[in-house]
């Protein structure tokens, strides 16, 4: 793959754009951008452009399996940048967005089975908007949810990560999906309110401040911090607690909204803390055969500010219990944000008659693109408070149910 300006795909062709932005990691790779009075201008010929439809829902299935193949390994043109195969794709993706192959090749293998598990869904026939986050890769599953049930859609990529998006665009028109019924349109975060006014369904991916940007609405579907925490009940062995805990933290480099953030402990937690704390410093990105796989961080400076996002929130008497530098600097230029555990004092705190002061200290339920995880001790009201804020609740698998929500 060449150095270049990854185009957009607009009016049923790529373009490119004078409006652009650097890719993190490489300074030969670009992303166009489409300003919002292009957008809207597109918005109109789309209207009144000559209808192509989609396959019909029967055909959809077998499309999207064809586009995955491509998408994994097939050699595809991709906008700007020309061929690109599988192995310029893994590569690309480690140079911008530090993201290992081991990890490419597993989230690829779950966006198939996540096809192959979901039910054909009912069409609607508009326009949908898909706003993806800086954590593109991982939420692109909503990219082929909707190409199976809406007649159009657009997609709006990361800055941070526009690859994969651009990728999975370019499979899904080599498999077959009409080029008159798909766009990527790369924008600055102010003009995600223009694209959604434009569009008439919406599935929107970003934290509490995005959430508090958009206006809600019956067409918008927004995803937000999954606040992920595990009850352990008493008497639950230290090492058997952290075995369990261990890929619910760590899978996935901490990057998925299912990923536990908090361990609510019934009993003592410094045990269960100080065990689960030495498994996660056993996690060493540098060796060739670590089970659980670290991005790396290409933006300057963000590895830095991703780790003190942990100790800014940390109270008087909480303790980090993983003993290393939470950045390390590889030899190779390589920076990454090593696993992290904060052992909370205790719980009585966080909570005072009908003001939550979690919220404002907000170290529980902290999502950050590491592994990470707070453990507290916490009963009755406490614990089920922040059960309560958890989109994903895990316990034992002996405990009963072990997860609660959908991504």
């Amino acid at each position: 793959m060449t150095a270049g300006q990854i185009h957009a795909f607009r009016r049923g062709t790529w373009q490119s754009s004078l409006d652009e932005a650097q890719l993190p990691g490489d300074p030969g790779v670009r992303l166009a951008l489409v300003p919002e009075v292009v957008a809207a201008a597109d918005r109109r010929w789309w209207d009144a452009a000559f209808p192509c439809l989609p396959p019909a829902p029967a055909d959809r299935r077998a499309l999207l399996l064809r586009a995955l193949d491509l998408f994994e390994q097939g050699d595809l043109t991709v906008g700007g940048l020309g061929s690109q195969s599988g192995d310029d794709f893994r590569s690309a993706l480690w140079r911008t967005a530090g993201l290992p192959a081991p990890l490419v090749d597993r989230w690829s293998g779950m966006l198939r089975s996540g096809l192959m598990a979901r039910h054909q869904l009912s069409l609607d026939g508009e326009l949908t908007l898909i706003s993806l986050p800086g954590n593109t890769f991982t939420c692109l599953a909503a990219v082929l949810e909707q190409v199976q049930s809406s007649d159009a859609v657009w997609v709006r990529p990361s800055r941070r990560e526009p690859l994969s998006a651009a990728r999975l665009v370019a499979a899904l028109l080599a498999a077959g999906w009409p080029a008159e019924r798909i766009g990527f349109y790369p924008s600055e975060q102010r003009a995600l309110g223009g694209l959604i006014r434009l569009t008439d369904r919406h599935v929107i991916f970003g934290g509490v401040g995005l959430a508090a940007s958009v206006r809600s609405s019956a067409a918008l579907t927004l995803h937000g911090p999954g606040r992920g925490c595990a009850l352990v009940p008493a008497g639950v062995a230290a090492r058997e607690a952290a075995d369990w805990l261990l890929p619910l933290i760590a899978a996935d480099s901490g990057r998925f909204c299912s990923n536990v953030r908090t361990v609510v402990c019934s009993g003592p937690a410094e045990p269960l803390a100080t065990y689960l704390a030495a498994t996660l410093d056993a996690i060493d990105p540098q060796l060739p055969d670590n089970a659980w796989p670290l991005v790396a961080f290409r933006q300057p400076g963000s590895a830095q500010r991703a780790a003190r996002s942990v100790t800014d929130r940390m109270r008087p008497g909480d303790r980090i219990l993983t003993r290393r530098p939470p950045v390390l600097e590889t030899l190779g230029g390589d920076t990454y944000v090593l696993p992290q555990l904060v052992l909370m004092e205790d719980s009585a705190a966080l909570f005072d008659g009908e003001d939550q002061q979690h919220e404002s200290q907000s170290l529980i339920g902290h999502e950050v693109p590491f592994p990470y995880a707070t453990v507290v001790s916490a009963t009755g009201r406490d614990a089920a408070a922040i059960a309560a804020e958890a989109l994903f609740v895990y316990r034992p698998p002996s405990d009963g149910e072990a997860q609660r929500g959908t991504l």
